[in-house]
């Protein structure tokens, strides 16, 4: 029994050690094939993200200015409209009539006008003559005054009643798209109460984010975001991804930083303006932003399968003389384009093993293939 029992002990032991080698160079054996390649160097900018939403920079709630029987409805629910376009009417008769009423108001102050002016001038003619009191003159002067007071009056009720014959048609005061009707045509509107629709602008759209207070005191320093004027359309350029787009596919222009750091949150709202041509973005939409969070450097980038993991450090191995391994410890910085930023530890003259971390160990021999690894990965 202990016989066998000695048997299996020695077989598992045999099978362990024949494992273990085939993990690394046999004796006398052929050294591991490896990729090897020279790390990627260029100028390269890295980028911090962010998640955000999509708001309109214009949006206009539609109401009535007077009040009135709703007659018309001229769009349909969710239309793209211009400025300018009428969007409701309210029954214009009644401020029709007034409107007339107000014209013939006028029309009858400056008559009365005309005839107050000209007994006047009667007045001062006769008074150098001394064929009328200077009483009299004055009573003229006074009725007069009175008169073109009358005229004054007259139109401001005419431009009044103007403006409220013009506000029985709503138009739209932007280009922009509607929402949907919320009152239907008979119902009577009530002035600057009713609701009538809403309407926001799509393009150009913002995109509002906030960041936390280190990162943008590392923007202030690096880029000056937020340190001067900014005019819409007009900064550092940043790109968007929306929800479930694996790369961002949308451009636009970081312009504006918020005036403090909110107390609550520790963090500063920044908002970014997007070209939305074919108004395919809309307000409320969630967003990824990438934008620069350094000046153009030189970077050294090489693939994520060419780092290794030692405890807490990242190491890569580098092809030595007579081809032995060699261990390096880097430090690892984000990635750009498809390829993870070396931040510390590479010049980048330095040949690296890019594939078959697995069968390499420092101060071993390699069969090395060298490849080239192409500018980007994305």
């Amino acid at each position: 029994m202990r016989s066998r029992l000695s048997s299996l002990v020695t077989i598992l032991v045999g099978l362990a050690a024949g494992s273990h080698a085939a993990h690394a160079q046999a004796p006398g054996g052929p050294p591991p094939k490896v990729t090897v390649a020279k790390p990627v160097v260029r100028e390269i900018v890295e980028q911090d993200q962010y998640t955000g939403r999509f708001d309109a920079i214009n949006f206009v709630e539609m109401r009535a200015r007077v009040t009135g029987y709703l007659e018309k409805i001229n769009f349909v629910d969710g239309q793209n409209v211009k400025k300018g376009e009428v969007l409701f009417v309210i029954d214009r008769r009644p401020y029709k009539a007034a409107l007339e009423q107000a014209q013939a108001a006028l029309v009858s102050a400056k008559a009365r006008q005309t005839f107050t002016t000209t007994d006047l001038e009667r007045a001062q003619t006769l008074s150098r003559s001394g064929n009328i009191s200077e009483q009299v003159t004055d009573q003229r002067r006074q009725a007069s005054l009175t008169a073109q007071a009358d005229v004054d009056s007259a139109q401001a009720a005419l431009n009044n009643a103007q403006l409220n014959y013009d506000f029985t048609e709503v138009k739209s005061p932007i280009d922009g798209r509607l929402s949907r009707r919320l009152v239907s045509e008979g119902n009577i509107v009530i002035t600057d109460q009713t609701l009538l629709t809403t309407i926001v602008s799509l393009d150009p759209i913002w995109f509002n984010f906030t960041v936390d207070e280190k990162s943008f005191l590392k923007y202030q320093n690096t880029l000056g975001i937020g340190m001067g004027e900014t005019q819409q359309g007009k900064g550092v350029p940043i790109q968007i991804a929306l929800s479930g787009e694996p790369k961002p596919t949308r451009k636009g222009t970081l312009d504006f930083v918020d005036n403090r750091v909110d107390n609550a949150t520790g963090t500063v709202l920044l908002r970014a303006t997007v070209v939305n041509a074919d108004k395919f973005i809309k307000p409320g939409l969630f967003g990824i932003v990438s934008m620069p969070a350094t000046k153009p450097f030189r970077g050294v980038l090489l693939p994520d399968d060419a780092v290794a993991a030692n405890q807490d450090k990242r190491i890569v191995y580098l092809l030595g003389p007579d081809n032995v391994i060699q261990q390096r410890d880097v430090k690892l910085g984000p990635k750009v384009d498809g390829y993870r930023v070396i931040q510390d530890g590479l010049k980048g003259d330095e040949t690296v093993v890019v594939n078959g971390l697995l069968r390499v160990r420092p101060g071993a021999k390699v069969t090395p293939e060298t490849i080239e690894l192409p500018p980007s990965k994305t």
